[in-house]
């Protein structure tokens, strides 16, 4: 059945068209997503088919009777009205409490926020899940949603992926989560030029589909089908973590990237990274630290030991508030551990983004912004201008003339990470970097973060960029601890699934923890289940125990492969200490690959 329609469709802001005669339709059950460069029409596109906006020119008309539930970037939550009167509305306590799709809802999105709370006592990441929550309680034929990821972590963005998956409810949806994009969508649409060109399949078959169109129309510049064959390449492997394959035609890929190096030199990276930093990074030592100051807010790190090394590229994962950015913050010594010794390398040259927009002049142009730090870079092998940089990360023409005042927030951003880069600094400490980048600038992020040697901390909610930019996932659990995960994202959600992970509210005051309740979909409705059915409660403690021992193990070979690599940067003109160096770290990732496997299995046993 067709629900919305549109015929010749054509608006404009000013002399800019951004839809150019649109003739396009959703029908029930379609699952759409929307991408394109920011100011590029993805919203003007999303409010016309939502009848918020009259186009200049054309015809829209929807379905009798249709039922539209809207997202948008902004909220009309009443100030005055609780988080409880705004979302369930007059609904009785006893039918809302006794459904257990309201409460799986509640659960996942307004677990940490006070129903009784006004609106105006909300934060603005608040807001954003009390409308959310509020959209997905009603009853929709079609669901449009701008930018739904954020303000959500890793876990939430994951519950509502499948929570849209299992909907029935014809979907519309913009986002720069390419994750989230290929987890819920069907199909995809791109607005570029003021048209909209339709693609099957989610974002990898989008990037599929597009590098072939590229090629067999010779339509596209040289680097940009690279760059398409590159993320096409990375798609196609994937990472260790990645439990699902992209859905796009195989045997097309294969050709397509039958001659793609990987994304990263990885050794090569290293080398250089151990050329520049030395051995020493940073060194965590007996560390404890609070969120709020010593002995106050949130437990972050207790008593903890860890080791960040030359080279390494590391996604930090938690929930909001377990303390990511304070952990960033530590190391970037803008604040101190509560006890024991953060050691720092004598040559570490650091630059920290952090999700507060630093001082920029608004009466510069943003290239002599750039260039006041540097007009001349070397990323990798390949040395930039401040201009190309410019460019490459969406500054094009005349836009690298615009006044600093009049920039938004978004090209803020990257203007100050660009500033970052252009300093050359051998570790990076990226909080958020991926808040307000569109898909084609994550993308030349990506690209020239891999030719960057040096030592990379990030954190981001965007699954995708964290797992394409980052070669291991650390997280913090709530325990005071640095937890690896060699099983990635997946293993950070199962464990927090299954209650094996800390909240941060638990974390906090004394330093005592206990667990979290589980915040998936089955959990919100019933007790987490009982790990390891079947075993005895001698047999759990026993299995627990080999689990953290085999946990020690991995993080001692984790030491010694850094340490390996420390060597063979020094021994980089001897050929026969370099090959006795290499088998040797080939047996030390060996190792390292069987005690993951023995690890997983016993996490399979323990239900974790």
């Amino acid at each position: 059945m067709n629900l919305v329609n549109l015929e010749s469709v054509s608006h404009s802001y000013g002399p800019k068209p951004l839809l150019k005669d649109v003739s396009l339709g959703i029908e029930a059950g379609d699952r759409i997503g929307v991408v394109g460069r920011n100011g590029g029409g993805k919203t003007t596109l999303i409010s016309v088919i939502a009848g918020r906006l009259k186009p200049n020119e054309g015809r829209v008309t929807h379905n009798r009777g249709l039922h539209v539930g809207t997202l948008s970037q902004g909220d009309d939550l009443d100030p005055a009205r609780s988080v409880a009167e705004i979302v369930l509305g007059d609904r009785p306590e006893h039918e809302w409490a006794g459904d257990a799709g309201i409460r799986e809802i509640l659960a996942n999105l307004l677990g940490d926020i006070d129903l009784t709370a006004p609106a105006r006592s909300l934060s603005g990441g608040e807001r954003r899940r009390t409308a959310l929550a509020r959209l997905l309680i009603e009853e929709h034929d079609l669901i449009i949603l701008d930018e739904p990821t954020n303000h959500l972590d890793i876990e939430a963005i994951d519950w509502l992926a499948r929570h849209l998956s299992a909907r029935r409810t014809a979907l519309v949806v913009v986002t720069h989560d390419r994750w989230f994009l290929d987890a819920v969508s069907t199909r995809t649409w791109e607005v570029v030029d003021g048209a909209v060109e339709r693609y099957e399949g989610g974002y990898a078959a989008y990037v599929l589909a597009k590098a072939e169109r590229a090629r067999i129309a010779a339509a596209s510049e040289a680097r940009r089908q690279n760059l398409m064959r590159k993320e096409i390449a990375w798609l196609r492997r994937g990472p260790p973590a990645r439990t699902s394959k992209p859905k796009f035609r195989i045997d097309a890929a294969q050709a397509l990237i039958a001659d793609e190096p990987p994304p990263r030199e990885s050794v090569e990276l290293v080398k250089f990274a151990a050329a520049r930093l030395g051995r020493t990074v940073y060194d965590l030592e007996d560390v404890t630290l609070h969120a709020g100051g010593p002995d106050q807010g949130p437990l972050v790190l207790d008593r903890c030991t860890w080791q960040f090394g030359p080279g390494d590229r590391i996604g930090l994962i938690g929930v909001n508030g377990s303390g990511k950015s304070s952990l960033l913050r530590l190391l970037s010594g803008t604040v101190q551990p509560d006890s024991g010794k953060v050691v720092r390398g004598r040559t570490v040259r650091l630059a920290h983004l952090s999700q507060e927009l630093g001082e920029l002049d608004p009466s510069r142009r943003v290239l002599e912004t750039v260039e006041e730090i540097r007009k001349f870079v070397q990323v990798g092998k390949k040395e930039w201008t401040a201009s190309a940089l410019l460019e490459r990360l969406g500054f094009k023409g005349e836009a690298q003339w615009k006044v600093v005042g009049d920039l938004s927030g978004g090209e803020r951003r990257r203007l100050q990470l660009l500033r970052l880069l252009m300093d050359d600094p051998n570790v990076l400490l990226l909080d958020e970097p991926t808040n307000d980048l569109d898909i084609e600038t994550l993308n030349e992020l990506e690209d020239l973060l891999d030719g960057w040697p040096g030592t990379l901390i990030l954190v981001s909610h965007d699954r995708y960029f964290l797992e394409r930019v980052a070669d291991r996932c650390v997280a913090l659990l709530g325990d005071g601890k640095l937890s690896m995960l060699p099983g990635g994202v997946d293993e950070y959600l199962q464990r927090r699934a299954s209650g094996a992970a800390l909240s941060a509210r638990a974390a906090s005051g004394s330093g005592s923890a206990s667990p979290a309740a589980p915040s998936s979909a089955a959990a919100s409705a019933a007790p987490a289940a009982e790990a390891g059915p079947g075993l005895s409660a001698k047999e759990e403690r026993e299995l627990r125990k080999e689990l953290s021992r085999l946990e020690r193990q991995l993080d001692k070979l984790a030491g010694r492969e850094a340490k390996l690599h420390d060597s063979m940067a020094a021994a980089a003109a001897d050929y026969g200490r370099l090959a006795e160096l290499d088998a040797e770290l080939k047996a030390v990732r060996a190792e390292k690959d069987d005690i993951e496997t023995a690890w997983m299995e016993l996490a399979d046993r323990l239900g974790e």
